[in-house]
């Protein structure tokens, strides 16, 4: 069984088509676990609804820590093997669960099934496809460089015994949580992409991660969980990706090259 979990807060202009697309799926083996955070709009009004008549829908309406608690809230009630998370202004390509469910037949457990995912503007206008075919730690750790992680949960799925291995999403983490979860996850399952488009983003104006990309905080963050990893690395690997990332960047910027040099000198003599 596939459980699909979306946590929600005030998420009323989006909840119903959220719902709408895991029962479009046409899976019959699938279960839609909806964690709301104690919405104050007419959120839960809507889920009760849908609830109602789609047994497969499963929910709860409390106060929680963040999206991290609600994620991991989400996966205390999940009974499926396979999880997805689907957030709600998010969707799938049509008809793709029945197929994930054949992908992981084959698959030794714990695995991570990846995906392409779009991403979409708000006025509806497709930026890009996100295509994380590279999924190796080190590949990550060196950042977007050389390494696309996934943007986005819709277009990846693994096995629920994976957090058995790894642990589950961290409190203290309510931004980059999922980077998070895909560093240690790499670690741990047999990693499989697929050249497939599944999931689609919306990068909508006001939401939580392109306020955080705008801020500039996005970045920081994302930055900083990557040297928290690296310095866990023995020496010579720490010193084979600084030594990597400065090359490639004055390969592709071989103007700053004497700048970098004359502020290296500087900072020598000053001290």
């Amino acid at each position: 069984m596939i459980s699909v979990i979306t946590p929600v807060y005030n998420g009323e202009s989006f909840i119903e088509s959220c719902i709408k697309i895991v029962i479009e799926q046409n899976c019959g083996d699938v279960e839609h676990i909806i964690v709301d955070g104690g919405s104050q709009d007419g959120t839960v009004t809507i889920i009760k609804q849908y609830a109602e008549k789609y047994p497969h829908i499963r929910w709860i309406s409390e106060a929680d820590q963040g999206q991290s608690d609600a994620m991991n809230k989400g996966l205390d009630m999940a009974k499926g093997n396979i999880i997805s998370f689907l957030n709600v202004d998010d969707y799938y390509e049509p008809l793709v669960l029945n197929k994930i469910q054949k992908f992981f037949n084959n698959l030794p457990e714990p695995s991570l099934l990846v995906g392409n995912c779009n991403i979409w503007d708000s006025q509806g206008n497709l930026k890009g496809v996100n295509k994380p075919s590279k999924l190796h730690i080190t590949d990550l750790l060196l950042g977007w460089t050389f390494a696309q992680p996934p943007v986005n949960p819709s277009a990846y799925f693994y096995h629920k015994s994976l957090h058995e291995k790894i642990g589950f999403y961290d409190l203290g983490e309510n931004y980059a949580m999922d980077i998070d979860f895909l560093l240690r996850a790499v670690q741990a399952a047999k990693v499989k992409y697929i050249d497939e488009t599944w999931g689609n983003f919306r990068y909508l104006e006001g939401t939580k991660s392109v306020e955080d990309a705008k801020s500039g905080q996005g970045q920081k963050r994302y930055q900083k969980l990557l040297q928290n990893y690296r310095k866990k690395l023995p020496f010579f690997l720490q010193l084979y990706m600084l030594v990597l990332v400065r090359v490639t960047y004055f390969y592709r910027h071989p103007q700053d090259i004497i700048p970098s040099f004359r502020q290296k000198v500087q900072s020598i003599f000053s001290n």
